[in-house]
């Protein structure tokens, strides 16, 4: 018999297990409300789920797991183009959304599940589904498909379950503590480790809705111990800590801050621990693998890695060659490949890109890092658009991007390579000025040149009056390569 993916609802307790704004669970009603929802999810084959930031989601993709049947969060926000290929890729049976959601045309002919959570956890508690075998599809997430139409990652239950152990292992996660945050509920961040996280493990979760310092220093100042957010949001809490000492004081009660999606410039680290004491830790993933490395809660915050492998997991560099980096000097560059029980099964309906995705057994991620003799891994960028070959060299576009932002005049910056004659490529700085400052372009290379080496620095410096980003906060570079 399989172990249980939520243990804590199988026997569950009046301690709150979920809190959207005024609205909370206990474990008792949680258990409830997803038992009364899988019974409903139970004769599909698939389920669509609108993914707000609600008490509705958690409650829809809870149900349907504990059913055994796979869910395909949907991105509230997603284009009509986009929506219809997710919808004719994974063919859900039906699509669970709140009483006041309102769909667009492409779901009309889905069989809608309005999930009401206060009817639902009053519903009398029942024994619960058989658990599915660890090979089980749990989640199909779509990827954000910047080189063509989305993929549906398909991740198994044993992925869910062993990895967020593994990363519980990492940061001493347990029953007893609170989790805060902000982030969307339609991918692996917000969904799989700030929902599912702390429901696996028995603790309980504070979801903000949206996310701001304020709200989530009120949490922390309570009964909260963790939180997880993306760079744009500890950008903005690094600006109000400094600028409000009661803030300040709040954040520094927390146990744990995590950022991930994206790295978080060595800047944000610094600002943030001056005001707060507080040193954020990073953690490396993607949809396809889930956490792959994680720096410790008992572990060295170096800024601008993001420590070494979690649990389970294996992490190897390679050349374009495809032969194994063996130097830990830090500097090596090599692109990032994973083997493990944290990797998806496969792309929906492409076995195609499934097989062009791996190299004898190892995920072939697409990212690029440098590996230190600790086992600690920076990320220097997608090998797609951060590896910028200039002159012979190759060069990672985070580490000028980290000495760009200790200017003071600097807000945002994002570097990019474009063809050149010479070079081969040439490295492009875009640059988002602080407000009201007026950064000049010579003194910005000369900084690139003399803190790190000459061949690294800028060859052009673009103004910008913001950078395009996803809703993660990652910045696509595509764009910028196309202005």
């Amino acid at each position: 018999m399989s172990t249980p993916l939520f243990p804590a609802l199988v026997e569950p307790t009046d301690r709150e297990a979920v809190r959207f704004g005024d609205l909370a669970l206990s474990y008792r009603q949680l258990a409830a409300a997803a038992g009364a929802l899988a019974r409903t999810a139970a004769p599909a084959s698939r389920v669509a789920v609108w993914a707000t930031n609600s008490m509705h989601t958690c409650l829809a993709v809870t149900g349907a797991l504990l059913a055994g049947v796979p869910v395909i969060p949907i991105n509230p926000k997603s284009g009509e183009r986009e929506l219809g290929h997710i919808l004719g890729d994974s063919r859900p049976d039906l699509v669970f959304a709140a009483a006041d959601d309102v769909l667009p045309p492409a779901m009309a002919a889905l069989p809608r599940i309005e999930v009401d959570p206060v009817a639902l956890a009053a519903e009398p508690l029942g024994d619960l589904p058989a658990e599915p075998g660890p090979e089980a599809p749990a989640l199909i997430v779509y990827t954000s498909g910047t080189t063509g139409p989305p993929k549906g990652v398909v991740l198994p239950r044993r992925a869910l379950a062993g990895n967020l152990d593994a990363i519980a292992d990492a940061w001493a996660w347990t029953s007893a503590d609170t989790l805060v945050h902000g982030l969307p509920l339609f991918h692996v961040h917000g969904l799989i480790l700030g929902i599912l996280g702390p429901l696996r493990l028995g603790g309980s979760v504070r979801h903000l809705g949206r996310f701001s310092t304020e709200a989530a220093a009120r949490e922390l100042a309570g009964e909260a111990t963790m939180m997880f957010g993306v760079p744009t949001m500890y950008h903005r809490l690094a600006a109000d800590v400094e600028a409000d000492p009661e803030l300040a004081a709040a954040i520094a009660k927390a146990r744990l801050l995590v950022s991930g999606s994206a790295a978080l410039p060595v800047s944000d680290h610094q600002r943030i621990t001056a005001a707060t004491g507080i040193q954020v830790a990073e953690r490396y993933g993607m949809t396809e693998t889930l956490m792959n490395c994680a720096v410790r809660a008992d572990g060295e915050r170096r800024p601008g890695t993001v420590g070494a492998p979690v649990n389970g997991v294996e992490v190897r560099l390679v050349d374009e060659q495809g032969t194994v980096v063996t130097t830990s000097d830090d500097d090596t560059v090599g692109e990032v490949e994973v083997r493990g029980p944290n990797l998806f099964l496969e792309y929906l309906n492409r076995p195609d890109a499934t097989a062009a995705a791996f190299r004898d057994g190892w995920f072939r991620t697409g990212d690029v890092a440098t590996r230190a003799a600790d086992g600690y891994i920076r990320l220097v960028g997608r090998k797609a658009t951060d590896l910028i070959k200039s002159g012979g060299y190759k060069i990672g576009a985070g580490e000028i991007e980290n000495v760009l932002l200790e200017h003071p005049d600097v807000a945002e910056v994002a570097i990019t390579g474009e063809p050149d004659p010479d070079l081969g490529e040439r490295i492009v700085a875009w640059i988002v000025p602080v407000p009201g400052r007026d950064p000049q372009p010579e003194e910005l290379v000369n900084l690139v040149a003399t803190q790190l080496a000459p061949h690294k620095r800028p060859r052009r410096v673009q103004f910008l009056d913001r950078l395009p980003r996803n809703e993660m906060g990652k910045i696509m570079k595509r764009s910028l390569a196309g202005d």
